[in-house]
């Protein structure tokens, strides 16, 4: 224990070291010659109270006044480290008071992947090294996960980590991700879009007999292909005041990015048909009623599917060997413009996948007019 004095009172820090009283020299205050590692002990008792010495001169230096209790602060803080179970709980809690229930629950299922694999979340991010990684990935090997999957799990993992390095949970030096690379888990999947004839098809099907949900699809399906690909959960949170003038203009749930895209006529069309005075929300999916994230979020997924079902069918209808989904809009949205000559340093040939994120930066980056230009070769 190291005895800090100050203004007649004392206290204790304690090193964290045990000795032996019989290799103690209680009159010289140090370990005897016979102790053994008394060489590293002696060193770390030296080292603490270097610390203390350097912080009182600073505070000489500074003229501030400390007392012993506010000395030990300085030198040596109490931090509780958080365990990899209290890391996760926190990452989720986060993500959900954020609204993004959508990657929350992606990271829940990780946190509960992990607890099957050890039983506990009760460790400290120091134990996950290469070879505790190799362990886990042979354990979803085990559970006959495919690599994608794999890779899915263990970015999150790293994202975790990642936070537990920047809050000082653990040193940057036991980062266990520079050998193991994630970077192999990940294989190219087959290709979502469609050629533009076949888009054709799908927006020129007619639906004038069909019901509310099946021309919703075919509607929902166009308005995102003609509108930046942008995806089902941003399309049911559109409203007027998402239009201003030519343009639409939003903040997408997922990436918090702003995009700003020029109208086009048919989109406009589209928005027309399901405009509703007694909805605040242009489409049909969300409506007026309070309700909470988890419920918002059950509500759009569950007209997705039905959405997504339509789809599917009309694509077999048309003899279209893909599986047609709102998604596939979002894809070809990117291939056709792609195909029309805009850069692949501005959109990637796979906009959803490979890096959304960097995509997304790009298209920050591209200036409104060649976006302009470029979306003129649509349809």
């Amino acid at each position: 224990m190291l005895r800090v004095c100050k203004g007649g009172k004392k206290k204790y820090v304690s090193l964290g070291i045990s000795v032996s009283p019989n290799n103690w020299d209680f009159e010289k205050n140090k370990p005897k010659r016979n102790c053994p590692n008394r060489e590293q002990i002696q060193k770390a008792i030296n080292e603490q109270e270097q610390k203390y010495s350097e912080q009182i001169l600073e505070y000489s230096v500074e003229q501030r006044e400390y007392s012993s209790t506010t000395l030990i602060e300085a030198v040596a803080p109490v931090r509780k480290s958080k365990t990899v179970g209290d890391l996760f709980n926190d990452y989720i809690a986060q993500l959900k008071n954020e609204g993004r229930l959508g990657y929350a629950l992606s990271v829940q299922q990780v946190h509960n992947s992990l607890l099957k694999f050890k039983g506990h979340l009760d460790i400290y991010f120091s134990e996950i090294d290469v070879n505790w990684l190799k362990a886990y990935e042979s354990w979803l090997r085990c559970c006959k996960l495919e690599d994608n999957t794999i890779g899915i799990r263990f970015r999150t993992l790293r994202v975790v980590y990642n936070l537990a390095v920047i809050e000082g949970i653990v040193k940057a030096d036991l980062y266990p991700f520079k050998k193991y690379k994630v970077s192999k888990l990940h294989k190219e999947t087959a290709k979502r879009a469609i050629t533009k004839e076949q888009v054709k098809q799908v927006i020129e099907y007619d639906v004038s007999d069909a019901r509310l949900y099946k021309k919703l699809a075919v509607d929902m399906f166009t308005f995102s292909y003609l509108m930046g690909g942008i995806n089902f959960t941003d399309m049911a949170f559109l409203t007027d005041k998402n239009i201003d003038g030519g343009r639409m203009v939003y903040v997408r749930q997922k990436t918090k990015k702003l995009i700003m895209l020029p109208l086009q006529d048919k989109a406009v069309e589209i928005m027309n048909r399901y405009r509703s005075p007694q909805r605040k929300y242009i489409f049909p999916i969300l409506d007026n009623r309070e309700r909470t994230p988890r419920q918002i979020r059950n509500r759009i997924y569950d007209v997705l599917a039905n959405v997504n079902g339509h789809l599917e069918d009309i694509g077999k209808e048309l003899g279209i060997e893909l599986k047609i989904s709102s998604y596939v809009a979002r894809h070809s949205y990117a291939t056709v413009l792609k195909r029309a000559g805009v850069s692949t340093s501005v959109i990637s040939e796979s906009l959803g996948h490979s890096s959304e994120r960097v995509t997304q930066i790009y298209l920050d980056c591209f200036d409104n007019e060649q976006v302009d230009e470029a979306m003129k070769n649509l349809l």
